[in-house]
């Protein structure tokens, strides 16, 4: 009875330890992982290292002179060696460790192994990078990151940088218009589409960037941030007359550049290979970055004069996508539908498109529209994101590159209101005057008034 007693009252703090442990990891995962999960997967890490990579096949025979050492001291059986380790490098979100690759490795034999080695040391993932040729970083993460995202206290951020999105392996996912100058954002709705949006629109907002937009939705979804825009179209026939605006004042840019290196007048400009960049920071103009939302407006026609309008527009976005760069002019398309069904153009267009970005989609044709042409493999990713995880996308770039990313929450009232304290900072162009959204005045809060007592009278 006293061994049962004493069982009892030692199974107590055990089982409420476990509960609690329990409740941590599914409710608190970060707290969890710092508190428990690190110094396990760390310990496991350290003890297992030489036979889990000899299991996993990641290990080399020795040199001739470990060999000769081991037979002259000792008479213990020469094994295979593995890779050399670095430091183990905690963070609040996983381990990273770097590895010295034995001759005739190749990183992408560690990569070929990464399911084998998250189950072996009991994280979430496991993601390699190359550091420098013979070197490798292992980036354990210990939970899924993704499920509730907390962007890195230390982002690196310049000139148009805009940090939107967390990746799976815990780095920040930033848009960079100078590296990727175009991009395609899709998504349904209700995906998340225009929280990334948001993140772009209020990222850029405290930057010396001309803003364009053109939403087709009557402009409820740019309307908001309308106190930072240079221009602003909520038709297809405004945005017919507001792209040979910004078409003309990309040509206006390189007859800049052509004056300044001394190109002749009449050089074309596909010709021309130097941007605005090399031009003097005081004769530089403003970048400008063009928001197209729901692009699929632009290509639907009802009669044959919009058939002739929409030729137009696309034409000219097919312009600035492939000439726009060089001038400073970068374009964001986005759209919940996108395919050669579109029409004339849509697959052209989507070829000068660098970047690309795929949520949640209702059908299989967006997903390879978005990222069939540069990794065939991301578009089963991208098909697979479930409704219930708003935010979750695929990002991809020309050169094959994806991960899955997801975009923190941003209210539409922090986001408008980071616009209206930048508005300030929206640059003067003369030719987008004519665009300029009307901002409503907002109204003057005033204290409600003081209601005094009436003296009662007999």
């Amino acid at each position: 009875m006293s061994d049962l007693s004493t069982l009892l009252e030692v199974g107590g703090p055990v089982a409420a330890l476990g509960g609690g442990a329990s409740y941590a990891r599914a409710k608190h995962p970060a707290a969890y992982w710092s508190a428990v999960g690190l110094p396990m997967s760390t310990a496991r890490l350290i003890g297992s290292y030489g036979s889990v990579m000899e299991a996993c096949g990641l290990t080399v025979a020795p040199s001739r002179l470990r060999v000769l050492a081991v037979k002259t001291m000792t008479q213990r059986e020469v094994r295979p060696v593995p890779p050399r380790r670095g430091l183990i490098r905690p963070s609040t979100t996983g381990l990273r460790l770097r590895l010295r690759l034995a001759p005739g490795q190749e990183p992408a034999d560690f990569a070929a192994s990464a399911e084998r080695l998250r189950h072996a040391w009991g994280v979430h993932a496991v993601y390699v990078t190359t550091v420098k040729p013979g070197v490798i970083e292992l980036r354990l993460v210990g939970y899924d990151v993704l499920r509730r995202v907390r962007m890195p206290r230390k982002i690196p951020v310049g000139f148009l940088k805009v940090p939107v999105a967390l990746r799976e392996d815990a780095t920040p996912f930033i848009r960079d218009y100078r590296t990727i100058p175009h991009q395609l954002t899709l998504g349904a709705t209700l995906s998340g589409k225009s929280m990334y949006l948001r993140h772009l629109i209020a990222g850029l907002a405290p930057q010396p960037v001309a803003l364009v937009g053109i939403d087709c939705k009557r402009g409820v979804e740019l309307a908001p941030f309308a106190s930072r825009l240079s221009a602003l179209a909520t038709d297809p026939e405004q945005a017919a007359e507001l792209l040979p605006v910004l078409v003309k004042e990309m040509e206006d840019r390189y007859d800049l550049i052509k004056v300044r290196q001394g190109i002749a007048h009449d050089t074309p400009d596909e010709e021309i290979t130097s941007d605005v960049w090399g031009l003097p920071e005081h004769e530089r103009p403003v970048p400008v970055v063009l928001f197209v939302d729901e692009v699929a407006e632009l290509f639907m026609v009802a009669t044959k004069k919009d058939e002739e309008r929409r030729d137009e527009m696309v034409t000219q976005l097919i312009r600035l996508a492939q000439l726009g760069r060089a001038a400073g002019i970068y374009l964001e398309v986005c759209g919940q539908r996108f395919g050669a069904e579109l029409g004339k153009g849509a697959t052209m267009l989507r070829a000068q498109l660098t970047g690309r970005v795929c949520h949640r989609v209702n059908d299989e044709a967006s997903a390879k529209m978005a990222l069939g042409d540069i990794a065939p493999e991301a578009v089963y990713a991208a098909c697979s994101i479930p409704p219930e995880r708003p935010g979750l996308a695929v990002a991809g770039d020309t050169s094959g590159g994806w991960s899955r990313i997801r975009t923190p929450y941003l209210s539409l009232a922090d986001a408008a209101e980071t616009c209206r304290e930048s508005a300030h900072l929206a640059p003067d162009l003369p030719a987008l005057k004519p665009f300029r959204p009307d901002v409503p005045v907002r109204p003057v809060e005033t204290a409600a008034p003081v209601v005094l007592p009436h003296p009662v009278t007999g």
